[in-house]
């Protein structure tokens, strides 16, 4: 699970970031050039190359990801936003699976408890702020994705041969071990004697006994 480092400082002006992406190229690296040329100069602008970084947007080098172009499908471009916020705040949803729904004051005392004094005051409530302004683009009407996880387990099940009853007729391998191949190991404890006769009627005693295989 995760936790955002990246903010803005105009949460406002989330439904134009990515309005306009959808209206632009998708370039081949993510830059402040970039951005400019969408219309956005200020350097708190900036700022959004880091939102789309942590929201699985861009790469670390800022180059474009899958869920980029996924997004640019305007019948599912606010879904796939929601996907994103799911995956990047995945703690704040751990703690709270409708954590889009809550108010940035209750963000923020979330994310407060969840920090744990890493981040000040200040920064968290820009975080808080940064994620209210998301859920408010995004659409999350539709349920959360299945996770690869759980993807994987379900492939595993379909895989998997199903469990079979023993058939009628065979017997388990425990009940099937014939006694003969069962060995037997006795231990004899013999007498302390001087008498060489003692010895030898012992032992004469257990080829007797012992010798011969019954059937």
């Amino acid at each position: 699970m995760s936790l955002p480092d990246s903010y803005t400082l105009k949460p406002s002006s989330t439904a134009a970031y990515f309005d306009a992406l959808l209206d632009a190229q998708p370039p081949e690296r993510f830059s402040i050039k970039f951005l400019e040329n969408l219309g956005f100069t200020s350097t708190n602008d900036r700022l959004l190359i880091g939102i789309l970084k942590d929201l699985g947007f861009l790469n670390a080098d800022g180059v474009p990801q899958p869920r980029y172009f996924d997004f640019l499908d305007r019948s599912r471009s606010k879904q796939v936003v929601a996907a994103s916020i799911r995956d990047a705040y995945s703690e704040l949803f751990a703690v709270n699976t409708r954590a889009n729904e809550l108010s940035a004051t209750d963000v923020k005392n979330k994310l407060r408890t969840l920090y744990s004094g890493k981040k000040t005051n200040g920064v968290i409530d820009r975080i808080a702020k940064t994620f209210s302004s998301l859920c408010e683009y995004a659409d999350f009407s539709q349920e959360p994705p299945t996770t690869a996880k759980t993807e994987v387990a379900e492939d595993k099940k379909k895989d998997s041969p199903p469990h079979k009853k023993p058939e009628a007729g065979i017997q388990p391998l425990a009940q099937a071990i014939a006694l003969d191949s069962l060995q037997y190991h006795i231990n004899i404890v013999l007498p302390e004697t001087r008498d060489q006769g003692v010895y030898d009627a012992i032992f004469r005693s257990l080829r007797e006994h012992l010798g011969t295989r019954h059937g």
